[in-house]
């Protein structure tokens, strides 16, 4: 047997000419990055009014006294999402199956599907969140819960369910026809075709826009706020109007970031990984 393959040597000079290549690349854009940044580093820490801009947005005494509160009511953002997310997964899925549906007998319940998405997509999230965190617990209702956390959370759920339920519709119908044709060569039913053969297909699909979705579902968990919910912004809120400073304002947007940031990246990753099995495909 043989030894193995070996490149030749054209073959390892290509591999160490693209290898030069990728650091000069490499250290090209890190400098003009560098530059860049420190262009605009300078230009903001020499304007006039940066003194002030710092004493008001960027002071370390008032970050450190708030960020205690900020961070017991980050953790309510965070609950919130880790609460919503899965059901509007689930919510989103059955809208979609449900508009997918072509028994007559589910008309009535497809032109619901149809018009909760169109409906709720129309309003801005920030209205629901006031409509259900104000009005559903003013009507009294026996049995209804009254909690605010539990209506806000509610609100995110019914306007993200719509967008997601669009996602998910897309998703199934961008599988190939053939896929259902042979699904029924094999006389499986439409509930089996859909359960076993389509729905699969079309979640692996539409993981990185769903991940979007989610990276602006832990940002709106702050709309909650509106409602006089203690999260992470109503704290920051309630120090800047006794302390008449906004650094607060600065370390609830940190914490924002520091956690979509990881799921931004998450999906891009998804992404070009879907994109080199695609490649790898047509090979």
């Amino acid at each position: 047997m043989s030894a193995g393959w070996v490149p030749s040597e054209r073959e390892q000079q290509r591999r160490l000419l693209r290898r030069s290549l990728r650091r000069r690349r490499t250290a090209i854009a890190t400098l003009a990055c560098l530059f860049l940044l420190g262009v605009g580093y300078l230009a903001i820490v020499l304007s006039p009014g940066w003194p002030a801009v710092q004493a008001t947005f960027f002071d370390p005494h008032h970050a450190w006294e708030s960020l205690p509160a900020i961070t017991d009511g980050f953790w309510l953002n965070v609950k919130m999402f880790l609460i919503a997310e899965p059901l509007i997964l689930l919510l989103g899925l059955a809208i979609a199956l449900v508009r997918q549906s072509r028994s007559p007998w589910l008309v009535p319940v497809r032109a619901l599907a149809v018009g909760y998405t169109d409906v709720i997509r129309g309003i801005p999230t920030i209205l629901l969140v006031l409509m259900l965190g104000f009005g559903a617990p003013a009507l009294g209702l026996q049995g209804v819960p009254t909690s605010t956390f539990f209506w806000a959370t509610a609100a995110l759920v019914v306007s993200y369910s719509a967008y997601v339920a669009e996602v998910f519709r897309a998703g199934i119908e961008s599988i190939h026809p053939s896929q259902v044709a042979s699904a029924e060569a094999l006389a499986l039913t439409r509930g089996q075709t859909m359960r076993h053969v389509v729905v699969p297909q079309a979640v692996r699909r539409v993981i990185p826009p769903l991940l979007n979705d989610f990276v602006s579902l832990q940002k709106d968990t702050a709309l909650v706020s509106s409602v006089a919910l203690f999260d992470a912004l109503f704290t920051a809120r309630d120090y800047v109007n006794y302390n008449f400073n906004f650094t607060p304002y600065v370390v609830v947007a940190c914490f924002f970031i520091a956690l979509t940031v990881p799921l931004a990246r998450l999906c891009d990753w998804l992404v070009l990984r879907a994109q080199r099995r695609e490649r790898a495909g047509m090979l």
